[in-house]
């Protein structure tokens, strides 16, 4: 029997988890195990990647807008310009405690010098009040995780490999099985929600995070919608019509047969949109609507939960965090964000389904 060692094991298939994984290898200098599979090629998707969301703490917009620059040279270098492109998403909502939520975003975008536009019913429909977002960074995953799998093998990350089995201690540590030879890792970084939720036991569990069932629904091409993204504050669901009369990709939370209900009713009649595509998964939101990190217990695995859409800008300041170099700026964003919070009265809540 054969034994080694190994800094970190990263779980999770997101871009975040392969950016968090390849920057502790190639910016730190740590020996990394990567287990995620590949997703854009065989399943629907079930989230996007921004480089805004509906955030209205400072702070974020801060950490967000000092970390873009590093991400994106990072993912052009990879994947070249194929990798991501700029769209100007929207962002909208029927109800009042969204409509205030859009006027902090608006007022939070603006101050970090992010044009922001206030749109008028007509565009977006009766009833509605909506937020566009100019210039934003969409990042292409299909293209993207590609690029992110040879980058990992460049820099030595091990993959875990079919018969390989990955088993997660309490104490954050873990043991990779591969035949006779045992590799043992000092610890585990469980970077999505699957991830979590397959090795996180009852007694681990956080009170902060609470899972729901979501959907993704695929349309056949139909006519364009206002904006290549549009996400709605007040349910969640998110909209991706990469290419004007192509097909819609709706995400969010629900069933799916509430949820495309529900779809029927935002696009509208006259589109008759027909389904192409369905499924429904499990994911993870906060209580209070705020990303959630750190180690479970002070002394178990990491948990990566609750980025929303702009994870992947966050990658390099969560290496870094991972490893103690994080920038004081990084160190207070991620320290006041530890996944043991309480939720109550939380100093970091953000507007979401869960606050």
């Amino acid at each position: 029997m054969t034994e080694a060692r190994a800094d970190f094991v990263i779980v999770g298939s997101t871009p975040t988890a392969r950016l968090v994984a390849g920057l502790l290898a190639s910016a730190h200098g740590k020996s990394v195990v990567f287990s995620g599979e590949s997703q854009s090629g065989y399943r629907l998707p079930r989230g996007v990647d921004l480089s805004v969301a509906p955030i209205t703490r400072p702070e974020t917009w801060a950490l967000l807008k000092a970390g873009l620059p590093e991400t994106l040279r990072l993912i052009s270098r990879m994947g070249g310009r194929r990798a991501w492109s700029r769209v100007d998403p929207i962002l909208f909502s029927e109800a009042a405690a969204g409509r205030e939520a859009l006027a902090h975003v608006r007022h939070m975008a603006l101050a970090f010098g992010h044009a922001a536009e206030r749109l008028p019913a007509k565009v977006i429909g009766p009833g509605r009040e909506g937020l566009l977002l100019r210039d934003t960074v969409l990042l292409h995953r299909p293209t993207l995780e590609i690029a992110l799998d040879a980058w990992l093998d460049q820099h030595s990350v091990r993959r875990l490999r079919d018969g390989e089995v990955l088993t997660v201690r309490a104490d954050g540590s873990a043991e990779l099985a591969a035949g006779e030879e045992r590799l043992d890792i000092a610890q585990t970084v469980l970077a999505d929600d699957p991830a979590i939720v397959t090795h996180v036991t009852t007694a681990q569990w956080p009170a902060l995070l609470l899972r729901q069932v979501a959907s993704t629904i695929l349309t056949e091409p139909t006519l364009p919608i206002a904006a290549p993204v549009m996400h709605r504050l007040d349910t969640g669901l998110t909209l991706v019509q990469q290419q004007a009369g192509r097909g819609v990709v709706a995400m969010g939370p629900g069933a799916i047969d509430p949820f495309a209900a529900a779809l029927g009713v935002l696009l509208d009649k006259e589109r008759q949109f027909r389904q192409a595509g369905q499924s429904s998964y499990e994911t993870l939101l906060t209580a209070d609507a705020a990303p959630a990190l750190g180690r479970l217990r002070g002394t178990g695995p990491d948990v990566i939960a609750g980025l929303g859409p702009s994870g992947a800008f966050l990658a390099p300041a969560i290496a870094r965090w991972l490893c103690g170099k994080g920038t004081p700026a990084e160190n207070a964003w991620l320290g006041a964000r530890l996944v043991d919070r309480q939720a109550v009265s939380s100093s970091v809540a953000e507007f979401g389904a869960a606050a």
